[in-house]
């Protein structure tokens, strides 16, 4: 199956089988109702004039069956690195390398623009994606707390 699979750059043209990946995760992390983004707003978000994303596709024979979306980050102590937002390849692909795949892509990718770490999140209920990221001899902070402002909370700030 991999050998039908291409990992590209992704386009504009991807962007409405990227969100529905995106609804696929949603779903699949028992949180569908969160998913506020939208094409227009991925087209100008990372296609734009001043991009802030990087989008990764496989693609199957013209199908988008995976994606990786990641950006660049800045560490104080560490200098340039990628934050890898998500991946996630469509249900009936799983388990066909198509993973392997995007995440090699993305470290390639962090190799060429001379990034220091790649950071991402992974809820500690999804075994499968955990076992997936120890095999690449990943590093799991038990030691630092995840912290957010949602938008109705940036947007009550005086």
């Amino acid at each position: 199956m991999v050998n039908s699979i291409t990992i590209r750059k992704g386009k504009k043209t991807d962007l409405p089988a990227v969100l529905k990946l995106i609804q696929e995760l949603a779903l699949y992390e028992k949180a569908p109702e969160e998913v506020t983004n939208t094409v227009e707003s991925m087209e100008r978000d990372g296609f734009g004039d001043n991009p802030v994303f990087r989008l990764l596709v496989a693609d199957d024979h013209g199908d988008v069956v995976g994606m990786a979306i990641y950006f660049i980050k800045y560490s104080t102590w560490k200098g340039k690195g990628i934050y890898l937002d998500d991946i996630v390849v469509n249900e009936n692909f799983r388990g066909k390398g198509i993973g392997k795949l995007l995440l090699e892509a993305v470290i390639s990718d962090s190799k060429t623009v001379g990034a220091k770490q790649i950071h991402w999140q992974v809820l500690d209920w999804n075994e499968s994606a955990i076992g997936f990221y120890k095999k690449y001899n990943a590093s799991f902070d038990n030691e630092w707390i995840n912290c957010k402002l949602t938008e109705s909370q940036i947007l009550k700030f005086q």
